[in-house]
């Protein structure tokens, strides 16, 4: 393997060794670093190694529960609502799919809800599985930190509030569809700072609404909303929906989990998935997908335009490249594993 590159196995073993000197029990620490790595592998990076920084300041803070008991307050034939008891949200979350997707096998459709959780990574992590199990997906969150005004105002009053979509489809690769409401995600810009990069002009304004590109600043400015008013609309919905119903924190109530170590976030996300045999569809779905999935592919492009592709088009292989060939991380990154590596005294990562 090359110098530059270290096995999926590896980068897994050591995170859970860090997880691990903070007081994570070693099945959890395991199965978030697994998550985590699973971020980068399938090209989440900025959802996934990237920010085992922050997860070890909120531990060291006490923000973050390292042995969380996570329980299922109240369920219905079809819902749920999970409580994470301030555990990492990988943890929470994975409960949360693996339950919605039980009740649609059952029901046809499962819906559960998180509160008191934590930043879980990518959304994709909990769609993807139900398409490749032939279901529907879909999951939301309430941002980890406001840093989005309500359209036409100044108030930090809102997040990224992600929201992800899945389907099933004949073929390699299953639909996935994973999504900041605004132009960029923080943690892109987060990413350009740790590499000493500018931001593109139109992700971020500053408070005089001239544009922001040094990703040093970002703390002066905001982030925009994909579409103006109707992503606006897009993320209070997915305030209500993940934040609000699930009686956890949204609006003035969000706390910044990167600025604040020490106090519960409250994070609410949740998770739905649905079986198309409750339509009469089955099998049927998928292989409709794949026509109308193959006309798209098939649509010639415009000049100076990249031929057609599809949300999640190549993850599959790419993930299988990863898992064979290894990881190659941002010079950046490795210099900040190794830093948390002498910092918290465990071996640093090997390739």
């Amino acid at each position: 393997m090359p110098d530059d590159t270290i096995s999926a196995e590896a980068l897994q073993d050591f995170v859970a060794r860090a997880l691990s000197a903070r007081g994570v029990p070693t099945q959890d620490a395991n199965k978030v670093a697994g998550l985590m790595v699973e971020a980068d592998i399938y090209g989440y990076g900025t959802h996934g190694v990237f920010r085992l920084r922050q997860y070890l300041a909120r531990l060291e803070g006490g923000g973050c529960n390292p042995a969380p008991n996570i329980s299922v307050l109240q369920q219905t034939v079809a819902t749920a609502l999970i409580d994470g008891d301030n555990g990492f949200g990988h943890l929470a979350m994975a409960a949360a799919r693996d339950l919605a997707m039980e009740k649609a096998r059952q029901a046809g459709i499962g819906w559960v809800g998180v509160r008191r959780g934590n930043h879980a990574g990518p959304l994709a992590l909990y769609v993807r599985p139900q398409a490749e199990a032939g279901l529907l997906g879909m999951a939301a969150a309430v941002g980890s930190a406001n840093h989005v005004p309500p359209y036409g105002g100044t108030d930090l009053l809102l997040g990224t509030n992600p929201i992800a979509f899945s389907a099933p489809a004949e073929g390699p690769d299953p639909f996935v569809f994973d999504m900041a409401t605004t132009v960029a995600a923080m943690g892109k810009i987060k990413t350009l700072l740790q590499q000493g990069a500018d931001m593109p002009e139109g992700w971020m304004v500053g408070r005089d609404g001239k544009p922001l590109t040094d990703p040093a600043r970002k703390s002066e400015g905001f982030l925009l909303p994909i579409g103006g008013p109707k992503g606006f609309g897009l993320s209070v919905a997915i305030g209500l929906m993940a934040g609000v119903l699930n009686g956890a924190a949204f609006g003035s109530d969000v706390v910044d989990f990167t600025s604040d170590t020490t106090s519960p976030t409250n994070t609410g996300q949740f998770v739905m998935a649905l079986d198309p045999a409750a339509f009469g569809l089955g099998d049927g779905f998928a292989e409709t997908a794949r026509r109308v999935f193959g006309e798209m592919r098939a649509s010639p492009p415009l000049p100076g335009h990249h031929p057609v592709r599809l949300p999640g088009d190549g993850k599959t292989q790419a993930a299988e490249t990863r898992r064979r060939q290894g990881l190659t991380l941002n010079p950046a990154l490795r210099k900040d594993l190794d830093a948390l590596a002498e910092k918290y005294g465990v071996e640093p990562v090997s390739s």
